[in-house]
């Protein structure tokens, strides 16, 4: 997984969320093992808006990525 830190994201289901409704987000990042329920909506919205959505392989990686200390089911990045 690349290194997200210095990116500008929003880290999380919520804000990811907001981000794909306020039309900030530019592609999505999603953890494999993270549920489904939480994160099948916000993949149909990315994939609806045209985003690129990628994958990491759990959540730990991906809060790792982000340079945090706890999972992260999606990350949003930011355009």
């Amino acid at each position: 997984m690349r290194d997200l830190r210095h990116l500008p994201k929003l880290v999380g289901a919520k804000q990811s969320k907001k981000a794909l409704d306020d039309g900030q987000a530019a592609a999505l990042i999603v953890a494999r093992d993270a549920q489904q329920t939480v994160t099948a909506p916000l993949v149909e919205q990315a994939v609806r808006q045209n985003l690129p959505v990628e994958w990491a392989d759990s959540m730990r990686e991906l809060g790792l990525s982000c340079g945090i200390r706890v999972g992260a089911a999606v990350v949003a990045l930011l355009r």
